[in-house]
């Protein structure tokens, strides 16, 4: 009973390792995009991400798209032969071309991601219980089996996190920015300031600059006093972990207003506002101050719909 996982995106690879180390086959395959996130991820995956045969396919976006998605669809068509599970997080070629009896399962938590959710053709679609509806008409419209599981993705393989007391002088901080080719960037990403960014302890993680091994990329965000960042992912990702962030993006999305009700340290800019980087600023002082909500059972919930 072979499956294929499909991993498009280096938060992919995060969310569904841990899926992967509980029920994977020997006989699965992984078909990962040529972004080179996930190509230093897969490289270095020993200890996180079990060992599969992989294809690598391109990723459909900027100058060519249209025949980078002909060449991923054959790519992926000849791996998928087989297969009677596919899982994909928001990748939609491959439910296209698996085989027609196959259980072809979409993970989303991105209401706007129009287009793939127009294309996709699964059978089963798992979302999050906050996942905002009225965003996602032509996803909601589709005939399949919708499961919904409470949490975010980062609740999959993240874990809770004690904050140290103290707060480093200066601060110290990672900053993400994107180089905003996705399909979406181009509606939702804002410039960081660079003043912004003065008196802080700058760390840098932007999108494809790899260094080091980027597993570690979760444990250098957990030591940081505070995160800025275009990424809405690593924005999620960093909050969940009790890190104070500052997200400047027009992006809407249920995740984000889930962990603002929550009570997360999430800091939005949808403008070159200076009372919200001010907010920010005094929040990396107040952590331990937070009370953070109790972690769902996410991991558990999407395991189960996976495994039946």
């Amino acid at each position: 009973m072979a499956s294929a996982w499909v991993i498009d995106h280096p938060a992919h690879a995060r969310l569904l390792a841990p899926i992967m180390r509980e029920v994977s086959q020997t006989d699965d395959v992984i078909i990962a995009c040529e972004r080179a996130e996930v190509v230093a991820m897969l490289e270095n995956g020993d200890g996180h991400l079990p060992r599969r045969k992989t294809y690598w396919v391109p990723r459909p976006v900027g100058k060519g798209k249209w025949r980078k998605a002909w060449k991923r669809s054959r790519i992926s068509k000849k791996a998928l032969k087989g297969i009677q599970t596919l899982i994909s997080v928001g990748a939609p070629i491959e439910t296209r071309v698996a085989p027609r009896k196959s259980r072809r399962i979409y993970i989303t938590d991105t209401e706007i991601n129009h287009l793939a959710h127009k294309l996709a053709h699964p059978t089963e679609i798992i979302i999050p219980t906050h996942f905002d509806t009225q965003l996602a008409k032509p996803l909601m419209r589709k005939r399949a089996i919708f499961h919904k599981i409470d949490g975010l993705h980062g609740h999959v393989h993240l874990h809770p996190h004690i904050r140290p007391k103290t707060v480093s002088n200066p601060p110290k901080v990672m900053v993400r920015r994107l180089l905003g080719d996705g399909i979406h960037d181009s509606d939702e990403i804002l410039q960081i300031p660079e003043n912004w960014l003065e008196g802080l302890s700058i760390f840098t993680a932007d999108e494809n600059e790899v260094t080091g091994n980027p597993w570690n990329l979760i444990q250098n965000v957990a030591n940081m006093d505070g995160v800025i960042t275009q990424s809405v992912t690593l924005a999620s990702e960093a909050v969940l972990l009790g890190v104070p962030t500052l997200l400047i993006s027009k992006a809407k999305r249920g995740f984000l207003d889930r962990l603002k009700s929550d009570g997360y340290p999430l800091f939005v800019a949808k403008e070159k506002d200076e009372s919200i980087l001010a907010q920010w600023l005094a929040g990396i002082h107040l952590t331990s101050e937070l009370e953070l909500p109790d972690w769902p059972n996410t991991r558990s919930e999407l395991l189960e719909i996976i495994k039946h």
